[in-house]
Formats: structure tokens, C-alpha cells, sequence
């Protein structure tokens, strides 16, 4: 049996940050939570006060001997902009931030790998901005903010496209 990882990362609204990765061979698991910040156990309500700390984020079960962290990292860059260090989208503030959270070395080396090499690319006008940070406690969101495209697909999809984040990524697609 071989032994699954986790990745952390945050692209803005998580409901938009689960689907993505849910639907590829090798993902057992995409968890909507928080992450980054000072509060423990914050809930929704105090993370979008943008006083805790945290972001939204999704942790990320997989198993490497099917898909690699660098393919994770793939996957994260077609759907988010890295250029915007202040939100994602029409969703602003520190709560809303990208940040990639690395669980170890071999993570960071390979993230900031693949960062450099997307700031390179000339895919974007503008620098990539994504930091690259140790992980810290990441805790689960609410059960109502779990796999919510599943749970309300049209209203997912309503808030998905009304975001800009659809259009983007149209527009950026590798």
C-alpha cells in the first residue's frame, strides 16, 4: 500500500477549489478548511472578519504513485490567478489570499520550482505572487462548505462564473 500525502493550498473561495482537484485518478480526498492564521478553531464567520489569520484553503489526500505533487501544482495554477496576492476574483481581502502551504522540503523545493518556472513561462503580464509557506494547523470548515458543487451544483455554478473566475481561467488556460 503506498503511503498518501497531503497538499495545502489556497486559491480564494474554496467551494471553487474542490471540484478541480476531486475529479482526477490518485485524489482521495479535497477538504475546505482554514489555514494560516492565529485563531484556533476558527469558524467561517471569523475567518471572513480577515482579523484571524487565516485563508480558505483545500487539503489535498493523494496518492503520489498515481499523481505527483507537481501535477497537484499543475492543476492549482489553471485555476486561480497567481498574479493577485490581495483575493481571488470578486472575493477580496487576507481571507481570500493564494498561498501554497508545503507539509515538507521536498514540497517547497518542488513548488518554488514550479512557481518560478510559470513566472518564466510569459503566461501572465504580471509577476507571480503566490507565497510559498510551512504549513501549519489546517482546520476543516463546516460541513455545509464540503463539497458544496455537489451539494447545490446550480448555485455552485451561478457563484463559479459570476466570480470572473471562469472567464480567467478561459482566458489563461495553458
Amino acid at each position: 500500500m503506498c503511503k498518501k500525502e497531503i497538499a495545502i493550498l489556497a486559491g480564494g473561495c474554496f467551494w471553487c477549489m474542490v471540484k478541480p482537484f476531486d475529479q482526477w485518478d490518485g485524489v482521495e480526498s479535497v477538504i475546505s478548511g482554514y489555514t494560516g492564521g492565529h485563531l484556533p478553531n476558527p469558524t467561517y464567520k471569523d475567518v471572513c472578519t480577515g482579523r484571524t489569520g487565516h485563508t480558505e484553503a483545500v487539503k489535498i489526500t493523494y496518492d503520489p504513485s498515481i499523481i505527483s505533487y507537481e501535477e497537484i501544482l499543475d492543476i492549482y495554477w489553471q485555476i486561480m490567478d497567481p498574479t493577485d496576492a490581495e483575493g481571488q476574483f470578486v472575493d477580496r481581502g487576507s481571507s481570500y489570499r493564494p498561498e501554497i502551504f508545503y507539509t515538507s522540503l521536498e514540497q517547497k523545493e518542488v513548488a518554488e520550482a514550479s512557481k518560478t518556472a510559470l513566472d518564466q513561462s510569459g503566461r501572465f503580464d504580471r509577476p507571480v505572487v503566490v507565497p510559498i509557506t510551512a504549513a501549519t494547523e489546517f482546520y476543516d470548515a463546516e460541513d455545509y462548505h464540503q463539497d458544496f458543487y455537489k451539494k447545490d451544483p446550480i448555485h455552485y455554478e451561478r457563484y463559479s462564473r459570476g466570480s470572473g473566475r471562469h472567464a480567467f481561467i478561459e482566458k489563461h488556460q495553458d
